[in-house]
């Protein structure tokens, strides 16, 4: 199978520890020169085999801060260790090269890079989940997906404006 797709990926959980936390949403977007695809795996859709399927056509995974979180969480709450089958790419390790130091949001912040819900962060997202979980409170749900959206377009964006300094 040829690998044509660059995929870009994002996880929400309900704390720092995989240990003591878990992974409310797995945010993923696909894109070649010909189209992008977005998906997002929620709650029990979140297993190692969908993930898989997802990123079965991708060459490269680009994260942010995602060898120290986003890899590790989903190594040990799902068995899947993601760079044993595709190319990652963590996007704050080729800030650093550049300068750039801090979370995602600060960094976006630096470069110009907008977002819609500005007043939402990982502590929000947490919160966000458990009012969906406890009170069935969809409006929740759509701004921590919709927030889940914003970081994974942005890694694109951020990608892209990496791009010209040679990442």
């Amino acid at each position: 199978m040829i690998k044509t797709y660059n995929a870009y990926l994002d996880i929400e959980t309900t704390g720092l520890n995989p240990v003591s936390s878990y992974i409310t949403v797995v945010g993923i977007l696909l894109e070649n020169d010909y189209e992008e695809h977005f998906y997002q795996l929620i709650g029990p859709e979140i297993t190692a085999y969908n993930i898989m399927i997802l990123l079965e056509k991708a060459h490269t995974l680009y994260t942010y801060n995602g060898s120290r979180f986003d890899l590790p969480f989903i190594k040990e709450k799902l068995g899947l260790d993601l760079e044993e089958y595709i190319y990652h790419q963590d996007l704050m390790y080729s800030c650093w090269k550049r300068g750039l130091y801090g979370g995602l949001k600060r960094i976006e912040q630096k470069l110009g890079i907008t977002r819609k819900l500005k007043n939402i962060d990982g502590r929000m997202a947490v919160i966000l989940w458990n009012h969906y979980i406890e009170y069935g409170d969809i409006y929740a749900l759509s701004l921590l997906l919709e927030y889940n959206r914003e970081d994974v377009i942005n890694l694109k964006i951020l990608k892209e404006k990496l791009l010209p300094l040679n990442l």
